[in-house]
C-alpha cells in the first residue's frame, strides 16, 4: 500500500516541496516541530532506511546534505539538527530541523499549527537559496 509520502510524491496530495530530482524530494513537515522542519525522502517507497541500497543510501544523505544547506540559509538556527525514527510512516525518510537547543529536536513536544501563508512564506524563503 502506498504510504502518504508517495502519494506526496504523486502529487495526489499537496505538499510544499523545497528540492526534488528524479530519485528524491524534500518537503515541509505539515506537522513541524519548528518552522522550517522538513521531511527527505527517497522517491522509492522502502520501509527502512537500512534496506536502502548502498547506492541509493550514500545518494539519499548527499541530496539530504544540500537540503539542509538551503535551509540553514533561510532558518535562523545554530545548525540543522538530523532525525531518522522511522516508525510514524512505513516510508524511509530523514527529518532536518532547524535547532537552537537540544530541546528544538524533541519529538515528544507539541508540534506546530502553522498557516498556509506561513508554509508558503517559508517555502519561498527556502526555495530563494
Amino acid at each position: 500500500m502506498d504510504s502518504i509520502f508517495t502519494k506526496i510524491i504523486n502529487k495526489e496530495i499537496p505538499s510544499y516541496i523545497i528540492e526534488e530530482n528524479d530519485n528524491f524530494i524534500a518537503f515541509l513537515d505539515v506537522f513541524p516541530l519548528v518552522k522550517g522542519h522538513t521531511l527527505v525522502v527517497p522517491k522509492k517507497q522502502v520501509d527502512y532506511i537500512f534496506d536502502l541500497d548502498a547506492t541509493t543510501y550514500n545518494e539519499f544523505w548527499s541530496f539530504a546534505k544540500q537540503v539542509a544547506a538551503k535551509v540553514e540559509q533561510a532558518i535562523a538556527c545554530e545548525r540543522i539538527g538530523i532525525a531518522v525514527i522511522g516508525l510514524e510512516v512505513p516510508h524511509a525518510h530523514i527529518h532536518l530541523v532547524p535547532i537552537n537547543s537540544v530541546q528544538d529536536i524533541n519529538f515528544s513536544l507539541p508540534k506546530m499549527k502553522l498557516t498556509e501563508e506561513e508554509f508558503l512564506q517559508i517555502q519561498k524563503a527556502i526555495l530563494k537559496n
